[in-house]
């Protein structure tokens, strides 16, 4: 399938979704008493989708799968962070679980995003 913008890729969609569902998070749990990790994970949760966008915007499927593969960095990251979250006491085990499967299933489609444009740079 060819997309003709960023915005068209499933994704992306999903990382766009799960970004408003950290900065809401994050603005109602302790989270806001802790600027700097605050900050954090609403940088690395944006970092996905800017990352995808601007990988698709290099029109080439290496360079686009590097900035894909940057994009599954910035998911690990905020990964990290929910369990500093969790041990801190800022979200609940309940919380913890249900965030954690939403960036593992983003993380897990841009793995299989980046696998399919290097196989697709090949050709």
């Amino acid at each position: 399938m060819k997309y003709k913008r960023f915005e068209e890729i499933p994704v992306w969609r999903q990382a766009r979704k799960f970004t408003k569902t950290i900065y809401k998070t994050c603005s109602k749990t302790a989270f806001k008493n802790d600027f700097s990790l605050m900050d954090q994970i609403r940088r690395a949760s944006v970092s996905i989708m800017l990352n995808i966008a601007e990988g698709f915007e290099r029109r080439s499927n290496k360079e686009f799968a590097r900035f894909v593969n940057i994009a599954k960095a910035s998911a690990a990251e905020v990964r990290c962070v929910f369990y500093v979250a969790l041990d801190e006491e800022y979200i609940s085990q309940a919380k913890f679980d249900n965030l954690f499967e939403e960036i593992t299933s983003i993380s897990n489609q841009l793995a299989k995003f980046e696998k399919y444009l290097l196989e697709t740079h090949k050709k």
